[in-house]
């Protein structure tokens, strides 16, 4: 008997101490879980947005737009420049595009920069997600509100288009959008057509400035479109083309407007008419053939119909940096902005600036009087050029 009650009191005292062990690893593994995954227990990360918001004219009646068209962002400062001068060569890389991004912000002191696509070069990129934090730290860093459409090259790294423009709207200081959201398309004027193609499409509203009577309406839009990358009509490869789906959400979302504001449009391949411009009169450089896609999807007539776009901003083209009227509507280059983008050497890279102004009435300021542009180049000065009337009321 001595010995069975000893052996009991054995297997008590093990089981004692293997539930003890057991607690004692729940424990650790609930502190561990509670410090490393649990949301509770460690700051989350939200996306900053700017105090800004919504976007609005300043108090002194004007809105001012950075385009950056074409930085072609690789890996910092191991991709190299292309198209300078010997001299400039061997010191030149993706540090270059960041630090004219840094000087123009500084000197223009913009309300809202519009990054017009291929913000990277996918194809020299080994991570996507990196090269966008680097060539979009310049305005991130600023804490302005910053919107980017994708060009044709975007999507040659690590992200498809679509991962692509869900990680661009996350960004920190970002307004860029997937696509419409549901409520775009509540009020549209023709159909209810609610799949859109391409990945980047979304209007902008400017409010009027604080404290006047427009204050809590839009005076001004931005429309922004995707003008995809490549695609291919009867066995041959062409560029891509702003898709009727596109259209019908463009033009329905302007007939929803009671008193149209003007607007603008950002895309990043030229249409075909744009080839007209070489016979008219323009303002600025047309250096390069217009790379537009052999399908011509009615881009123009939309816009026209519409009665509200005054002016439309592309890239694509970079030795292009000109405005032309095509139908009273102003379509201008951004000029290639990006060193590992091609270019010319000892063809400053350049950046438009877009100037909105407000007129003055009886009540204080009104809706939109003017709308002007110009280009700074990318020099000792950042010289100014081409400054012009793109329109007025």
């Amino acid at each position: 008997m001595p010995s069975m009650e000893s052996s009991t009191a054995a297997n008590w005292k093990h089981s004692f101490l293997y539930l003890g062990f057991l607690y004692s690893l729940l424990c650790f593994l609930h502190n561990q879980i509670s410090h490393n995954l649990l949301i509770g227990h460690r700051p989350v990360r939200v996306k900053k947005t700017s105090p800004d918001l919504p976007l609005r004219f300043r108090s002194d009646g004007t809105f001012k737009i950075l385009q950056v068209a074409d930085m072609h962002y690789g890996n910092g400062a191991l991709t190299r420049c292309r198209d300078v001068l010997d001299s400039e060569f061997e010191h030149c890389s993706d540090l270059n595009t960041s630090r004219f991004l840094k000087r123009m912000i500084e000197a223009e002191k913009p309300d809202f920069i519009a990054f017009t696509g291929d913000n990277i070069f996918g194809s020299s990129s080994v991570d996507a997600a990196e090269s966008l934090f680097r060539a979009f730290g310049p305005a991130i860093e600023s804490g302005l509100p910053w919107a980017a459409i994708l060009g044709n090259h975007d999507q040659e790294s690590t992200m498809n288009r679509e991962e692509l423009m869900s990680f661009i709207s996350l960004m920190d200081y970002s307004v860029s959008q997937i696509n419409p959201s549901a409520e775009d398309f509540s009020d549209l004027a023709r159909g209810s057509r609610k799949k859109i193609d391409g990945f980047g499409n979304y209007d902008l509203r400017v409010y009027g400035a604080p404290g006047s009577h427009l204050a809590n309406s839009s005076i001004l839009n931005l429309f922004f479109l995707d003008s995809g990358d490549r695609e291919t009509v009867q066995g041959v490869q062409t560029y891509g083309w702003i898709k009727e789906s596109q259209l019908d959400w463009l033009h329905g979302i302007s007939q929803g407007y009671q008193d149209k504001p003007p607007a603008l449009v950002f895309f990043h391949i030229p249409i075909p008419e744009v080839r007209q411009l070489w016979y008219k009169n323009i303002v600025g450089q047309f250096q390069e053939a217009v790379a537009c896609s052999s399908v011509n999807s009615g881009v123009l007539q939309t816009i026209v119909s519409m009665r509200d776009v005054k002016a439309v901003f592309m890239g694509h083209d970079h030795n292009n940096d000109f405005c032309g009227d095509l139908e009273n509507i102003w379509f201008c280059y951004g000029g290639g902005f990006g060193y590992h983008g091609y270019g010319k050497a000892g063809w400053r890279r350049r950046a438009r600036v877009i100037l909105a102004e407000l007129g003055k009435g009886e009540k204080g300021w009104t809706g939109v009087e003017r709308i002007k542009t110009w280009k700074r180049l990318d020099n000792d000065k950042l010289s100014k050029i081409d400054e012009q009337l793109l329109w007025e009321y």
